[in-house]
């Protein structure tokens, strides 16, 4: 027998550490080779970390929120080589995202030996069966035991009223998958619902952990940081809404223009002439760095939080290379395969929740930018007009400024040239 020691791998770009956000192997659990051990997270990229050697996990490393060295002991496997000694190894990860519920891809590693260490032979475990390729309704789960699942499969549990405990996973490390989910839905074992509604008790604990607790994080630092101030404008939209409609109807083979791609044109122009918007402020030098690119973060909510793709010079695409470039990042966010350079880089963010987008909002500014432009939902209002009340699809722009680099009186001219393009939206193909 010999105990193979797996060491965190150091995933590029000069990290450090990572987080491990997730196990997919527990002490005891027999594996192949190239079964996921573990995710670990740094900055905004998750990584899936898999196992060179088949063996039986003896020992982890850390447990879920532990952030580890690049270099130390990941996980500890008994394998059953010949002779009786103790390995090392580093698995080699790429640095590429991939899909749910990680964002890295992985090469196979080349093994290497430590020196060798003398262990008493231990007796060979007895095999642990594998579930079984049906799944079927299992034995519940202690009331505090939480079941493995990615959050899709866990939304589509809730939502279908489904007890996860009920589900045996064939997944890694009991993993319950959505072929799972689906077999038993079909198997009729769902509940009926209930005529009356159930009391409800207990009370859950999430321990915040991988790009939740980064989130958190930042968010914390931009607000203990940055000196906020908000302004709000009204925007007369009826105009610009009726050439978007327009649009469409006369280019259907072209992407589909939202109010999005719009408002990013206003903005880059707009910044040509306050660039001091499109900024960032290291506040430990003292210095503002003004860019002439503008390089605009889209905030996008994804089934893992909220991310902030990059739409790099946005000043160059015209309204379809914009729609189609958001829409790419916004997906690609999303479904966890965005590069790590498409999330980072951004000297201003727009920030918009479409139709729960509010009345007024008062967004974060994504530190260390200085503005932040966010949009509120578009809606039918009376408007004054001449003499009489008349129907206008009005919206709001709520954006935030970091009040020691910014003054209100140029936030408000910023916001006030967005705004004259947006309602005269000629203007927007008038070049300058």
């Amino acid at each position: 027998m010999a105990i193979r020691i797996i060491k965190l791998p150091d995933i590029g770009e000069g990290v450090a550490e990572a987080e491990v956000v997730e196990w997919h192997v527990q002490p005891g659990q027999e594996i192949g080779e190239d079964d996921l051990l573990a995710a670990v997270m740094t900055d905004k990229a998750t990584v899936e970390i898999p196992s060179p050697v088949a063996g039986t996990v003896i020992e982890l490393g850390g447990e879920v929120g532990s952030v580890m060295a690049v270099g130390s002991k990941l996980v500890a496997i008994e394998t059953e080589a010949a002779g009786s000694r103790l390995e090392a190894e580093t698995v080699p990860v790429e640095d590429a995202p991939k899909a749910e519920p990680a964002a890295a891809s992985v090469e196979k590693p080349a093994e290497k030996s430590a020196p060798v260490v003398e262990k008493p032979k231990a007796p060979i475990p007895e095999k642990v069966s594998r579930p079984p390729a049906e799944p079927v309704r299992g034995t519940p789960l202690e009331a505090q035991a939480k079941p493995v699942a990615s959050p899709a499969v866990r939304g589509r549990a809730r939502d279908a009223g489904v007890d996860l405990r009920q589900i045996r996973g064939t997944g890694p490390a009991g993993r319950v998958t959505h072929q799972d989910l689906d077999a038993f839905m079909a198997s009729g074992a769902v509940p009926a619902a209930s005529s009356r509604t159930p009391r409800r008790e207990g009370v859950e604990q999430i321990k915040i952990v991988g790009l939740r607790r980064r989130i958190a994080e930042k968010m914390a630092e931009s607000t203990r940081k940055i000196a906020h101030f908000a302004y709000v404008e009204e925007v007369d939209m009826t105009a610009l809404e009726e050439l978007r409609a327009h649009l469409n109807k006369r280019h259907p083979d072209r992407p589909k223009l939202t109010v999005l791609p719009f408002i990013v044109r206003a903005l880059t122009q707009a910044l040509r002439d306050f660039p001091q918007m499109n900024a960032l402020y290291d506040d430990d030098a003292e210095v503002v760095s003004r860019y002439a690119a503008a390089h605009v973060g889209i905030a996008a909510q994804t089934p893992n939080g909220l991310m902030v793709p990059v739409l790099k010079h946005a000043e160059t695409l015209d309204l379809w290379q914009t729609a189609q470039e958001i829409r790419r990042l916004a997906e690609a966010a999303r479904d966890g395969t965005a590069k790590r350079d498409e999330l980072s880089g951004s000297t201003i963010t727009i920030s918009s929740l479409g139709d729960l987008g509010g009345i007024v909002s008062t967004p974060v500014i994504n530190r260390p930018e200085v503005a932040i432009v966010g949009i509120n939902k578009m809606a039918i209002r009376p408007v004054w007009q001449d003499d009489r009340f008349v129907p206008r699809k009005m919206m709001n722009l709520s954006s935030s400024f970091d009040h020691r680099v910014v003054d209100g009186h140029d936030a408000a001219s910023f916001i006030r040239a967005i705004k004259e393009r947006l309602e005269l939206p000629a203007t927007l193909f008038i070049e300058a």
